[in-house]
């Protein structure tokens, strides 16, 4: 076999924490060879990313070091070079793309002159020629009108735009090795795809070496030779991705497997990571009929919300005295909602998905239509009746952290919304009632007095839906709200929703662009396209047989993992 490109042996990393270092990243090894793309999968923690850091020497020197094994990269030993040895390598020889382009490119700096410094720096080349060549770069990958697109700030393009800018920074210098973290996660199901097609290209194109860091099996399936999974700052297994997927080894693997959403079936609770460790899964299926007896019931009510003919147009105005110009983003939209429905809301970013939710919630009012909640037009209500309303609709947020105050403790946050309201008599019902929300949710009374920085994504996201049943309401928007979640952590945060739902008869609006999981939860589905509804159907009958094509292309980006 071929010397490979590089080889991580018997790696340990430690952190120091109150002047003693602990281990992090505990005895890994694992070879890349040249041409050749590996996925390494795993949640959050798992030490993915700390473990690729450390191949370009981005670990925090006061902080961390490598305690034990080497990393070869071209048989250099990486931990030996110096500040300008590694600087010289970086970007240059490897190159690594982040999850979030918005934070990795400078919102000051035109895009265009993004690429081009790094040009500048590593080659030869004149200004004029590394103009020609960041303009020959947009164009490979596959950005529209790379001369335009060259003057534009960052805040100026869209997600997808931003990470291909990315994606041409990176690949700019022709490294040898390019190290991708989760470069797809906050991208639409369409965009992700593109991106994973782009990156394959570029690959087969160059030759160059690729490292697919994701928490998402399935989606390594659809790009990576070779997968290595790790679990608690270990690999727990590596092998050919068919032969992972085919018959996975190690619990961990399976437990990542299972606990997405399927297509093909609907299980009653989803698996999590702790059942297959505790080797406690309940596989109970919601058969067909006991799905259509439950819509009997629930489609003979009166509906609890119509949404009639709503549009909401936005208004530019160019220069002092220029022209109003006015954009639908949702445009004559229509759907009835029924108590105890899940409704699933897709689409790709930008076509009006949360434009309508919020007009929902009343937080940004409708130019037109009605929104009637049990029979009354709530687009015309007063403030003291809308303060009312607030306690019936509320929303479950993307990132609970941002809704969150870092000043108050997670118990104070939930009575808040109470106290607001009325509820209870006194403070002392408030907690009590609070401390009983909080083991609904899956966490303790011992988590009353804790700040939101001490909680982990999944746990924040469990508060952020404590403080909204809270007040008990009737109707409940989710907006992506699992969406930034690990697929075991999603999966009890799923299970959480709909336990809730049946115990106290929640309705939802789940809007999402992760087509799998609308599925998993939705009754029926709504999707969306720029401002208008593309179709509406019955969950199972939409994705088993999409009438538009718009629909047909959302569902054959859904990464397919054990297809593969």
């Amino acid at each position: 076999m071929n010397k490979p490109l590089l080889s991580v042996q018997n790696l340990e990393i430690s952190f120091k924490k109150e002047g003693v270092y602990t281990a992090v990243i505990k005895n890994i090894s694992y070879d890349l060879q040249q041409n050749e793309i590996l996925g390494i999968v795993g949640e959050s923690g798992s030490g993915k990313s700390v473990s690729s850091l450390a191949i370009l020497g981005l670990l925090p020197a006061s902080i961390s070091r490598i305690s034990a094994g080497e990393i070869l990269f071209d048989s250099k030993n990486v931990g030996n070079l110096n500040e300008k040895e590694l600087q010289q390598l970086r970007g240059n020889e490897i190159a690594m793309i982040f999850q979030e382009p918005m934070s990795s490119l400078n919102p000051s700096l035109k895009c265009g002159f993004q690429v081009q410094e790094i040009l500048l720096q590593h080659t030869s080349l004149s200004r004029a020629e590394t103009k020609t060549e960041t303009l020959s770069l947009f164009e490979k990958v596959k950005l529209p009108n790379p001369e335009i697109l060259f003057e534009k700030y960052p805040h100026e393009i869209s997600g997808g735009q931003k990470q291909r800018v990315m994606i041409a920074m990176a690949i700019a210098c022709k490294p040898q090795l390019l190290i991708a973290d989760e470069p797809t996660t906050a991208l639409d199901v369409t965009v992700q795809k593109e991106i994973i097609q782009l990156l394959k290209d570029i690959q087969q194109e160059t030759g160059m070496s690729i490292i697919f860091i994701s928490h998402d099996l399935s989606l390594v399936s659809e790009i990576a030779h070779r997968v290595l999974v790790m679990y608690q700052g270990e690999i727990v297994e590596q092998g050919e991705v068919k032969q992972i997927f085919k018959d996975p080894q190690h619990n961990y693997t399976k437990a990542l497997i299972a606990s997405r959403p399927s297509l093909d079936f609907r299980l009653k609770r989803l698996p999590t990571i702790q059942n297959f460790l505790d080797d406690t899964i309940n596989a109970e299926i919601v058969t067909q009929e006991d799905r259509a007896s439950f819509h009997n019931k629930l489609y003979s009510q009166t509906p609890i919300l119509e949404v009639i003919n709503v549009e909401k147009e936005y208004f530019s105005t160019a220069g002092f005295f220029g022209k109003k110009s006015g954009f639908k983003a949702v445009n004559d939209v229509s759907f009835k909602l029924y108590e105890g429905e899940t409704l699933g809301l897709v689409g790709e970013s930008g076509c009006g998905k949360s434009t309508l939710g919020n007009a929902i919630l009343q937080l940004d009012k409708a130019t037109a239509g009605q929104i009637l909640y049990r029979g009354q037009d709530i687009t015309k209500l007063g403030n003291a009746e809308l303060k009312k309303l607030r306690k019936e609709i509320q929303i479950i947020f993307q990132d609970p952290y941002s809704s969150l105050n870092p000043r108050i403790p997670v118990g104070k946050a939930i009575m808040e919304p109470m106290k607001v309201h009325g509820l209870y008599k006194n403070d002392k019902e408030r907690k009590a009632k609070t401390i009983e929300i909080l083991e609904r949710v899956g966490l303790g009374e011992e988590y009353f007095n804790r700040y939101p920085h001490e909680f982990s994504g999944g746990q924040r996201q469990r508060i952020g839906i404590a403080r909204t049943i809270a007040l008990q309401p009737k109707l409940i928007v989710c907006d992506e709200s699992v969406s930034a979640l690990d697929i075991s952590v999603q999966a009890q945060v799923l299970n959480l929703l709909n336990e809730l739902k049946e115990n106290f008869g929640f309705t939802y609006i789940f809007i999402s662009h992760d087509l799998a999981v609308v599925k998993y939860m939705s009754d029926q589905v709504l999707v969306m396209n720029k401002g208008r509804i593309e179709e509406i159907a019955d969950a199972d009958a939409l994705y088993a047989n999409p009438q538009k094509e718009y629909t047909k292309m959302l569902i054959e980006a859904i990464p397919k993992g054990n297809d593969s």
